[in-house]
């Protein structure tokens, strides 16, 4: 892990204490790496509520409760199904903010959209999202898709 995503977990870990708020996420394409940056220092059981890794369309619908509609209109790798992920993440756990993480990691197109294209979401006080334009490999375009989630939730809490 670089120095720059210690600092951001370092800060939010910070933030979210100092806050006394709660976080839980859902996660796709970083696979359970932002439940782990959550949990990654001590004294996170004060904030982190949970996560659900829900990889698959299926899961997504089935598990977290994502309207099929939603997948069916916009894809599973589009800001609404981000957004979406978000906000059924914030009610499933019942946390202050949800962060959430869908996308392309690569190397192929998947459902007609680049590689490296990845949408984050925050539901909290107030919901956004974001998009990204990756070109590392899978691994380091994971890092970083997790990092920005983190980022975007710190912008949102100052």
């Amino acid at each position: 892990m670089n120095e720059k995503t210690r600092g951001i977990i370092t800060r939010v870990h910070k933030l979210l204490t100092a806050r006394g708020a709660s976080i839980a996420v859902a996660e796709s394409c970083t696979g359970g790496l932002l439940s782990h940056y959550c949990t990654l220092l001590p004294g996170s059981s004060q904030f982190f509520m949970g996560g659900v890794v829900a990889y698959s369309n299926r899961a997504k619908t089935e598990i977290l409760g994502i309207s099929p509609q939603t997948i069916q209109k916009f894809g599973s790798v589009s800001p609404e199904c981000a957004l979406e992920m978000a906000r059924r993440a914030k009610a499933l756990f019942g946390s202050d903010f949800a962060l959430s993480t869908t996308g392309n990691l690569g190397p192929d197109v998947l459902e007609g959209k680049e590689a490296g294209l990845v949408f984050i979401a925050l539901a909290g006080e107030t919901e956004k999202t974001g998009e990204l334009h990756l070109r590392g490999t899978r691994e380091e375009n994971k890092e970083e898709a997790a990092y920005e989630a983190l980022k975007l939730l710190q912008e949102s809490i100052k």
